[in-house]
């Protein structure tokens, strides 16, 4: 598969971002350090340039009941400027992908896709599309700025006379930011460290970009690479589409319970209805190391005696509390909080325990 460039390409490899492949897409992994990056959200304003996702537009008068019967979460609970995080059951009890659900107006909603599932889930919204709700592909069309950590506000309100403060966590407005028109400026983020999530037209991203930076000049503002926002995730336990949840995992083992109603039909309802029923044989928990020692994806997970009880999802060292932190699907037996597991490393059985998510409460 050819490697896409997304469009500030140059200035991230001008700005020394260490550019490879994710997702097809050629991205900054890393500018400085990760542990740096890191902090720099934790603690202050970091940005990413994150224009690889993917975005429809899906309207008209079938435009939600496309979305209620492909989608887990009840779309229709949804006012005017609000998201919803949700997901795509498959048809065999697994995820197609993981996605968000912006309510632009009625007849008017905007999907928000990963990367490496624009084709397929354009392709799954188009097969239940039997009612001619309008779509369109505009993932090519636009770029998305994650303004992430404590001074994100602070920095992005310096660019708008929308009142920020009045846009609840996973909320919208459209408006105008740095002069241009027609932004979205979203409440919502992938690190828990508070922050806005900026969709603009790519003909104006460079501007955009620049102004964000010059806002948050005096909070020392940085550009942030993809191994930062994987780590800040996890500290979270925001999961990974290809790692923590995919076509075999169901919305219920991974925890995904509270996006998955069961007031309407969606693809596959019934039969993930009678799994809730029934209870789930294995969950998707994070953990915490004991033994010193960092987990990695698909390192076995093992309980006292040894045997094979699940795997790793994801695993890192958590620059907040630097011990070795992660997800992984376990036994339902040893899936409540404090449960003492063994992570096999290496051949060795290094102890961890089941933690409450987020990690860094």
């Amino acid at each position: 598969m050819e490697l896409k460039y997304i469009p500030l390409n140059d200035l991230h490899a001008k700005l020394g971002g260490k550019m490879v492949p994710f997702a097809g897409y050629n991205m900054p992994v890393r500018y400085s350090s990760d542990i740096e990056e890191h902090m720099t959200v934790r603690k202050g304003v970091g940005v990413f340039d994150v224009s690889h996702m993917g975005e429809f537009t899906i309207q008209g008068p079938r435009a939600l009941d496309l979305i209620q019967r492909v989608t887990s979460n009840d779309a229709s609970k949804l006012v005017d400027g609000q998201a919803q995080y949700s997901c795509l059951p498959n048809e065999t009890g697994g995820i197609v992908d993981d996605l968000i659900v912006y309510k632009v107006k009625d007849n008017d909603y905007l999907i928000v896709v990963n990367a490496s599932n624009i084709e397929k889930d354009w392709n799954w919204f188009s097969k239940y599309n039997t009612k001619g709700a309008e779509m369109k592909n505009i993932s090519d069309d636009i770029c998305l700025f994650a303004v992430q950590g404590p001074k994100a506000s602070a920095t992005i309100q310096k660019l708008t006379d929308k009142d920020l403060s009045t846009i609840k966590y996973y909320h919208f407005t459209i408006g105008e930011l740095a002069g241009v028109q027609n932004v979205v400026i979203s409440n919502t983020g992938y690190t828990g460290a508070g922050g806005f999530e900026v969709y603009v037209n790519k003909a104006h991203a460079e501007k955009v970009w620049n102004a964000i930076f010059e806002a948050g000049k005096e909070f020392d503002i940085k550009p942030i690479g993809l191994g930062a926002r994987d780590t800040l995730r996890l500290e979270m336990g925001f999961c990974l589409y290809g790692n923590d949840i995919d076509d075999t995992t169901s919305p219920l083992e991974a925890g995904l319970g509270w996006i998955t109603k069961f007031t309407k039909e969606f693809t596959n309802s019934a039969a993930l209805k009678k799994q809730k029923e029934e209870g789930v044989k294995r969950k998707l928990v994070g953990f915490k190391m004991i033994d010193k020692g960092i987990p990695r994806h698909d390192y076995q997970i093992k309980n006292e005696n040894g045997e094979v009880i699940g795997k790793v999802t994801s695993g890192t060292m958590s620059p907040m509390l630097s011990v070795g932190i992660g997800l992984g699907y376990v036994t339902v037996d040893k899936s409540s909080p404090d449960a003492e597991i063994f992570i096999d490393v290496r051949g060795k059985g290094l102890k961890a325990k089941v933690s409450k998510l987020p990690l860094i409460s």
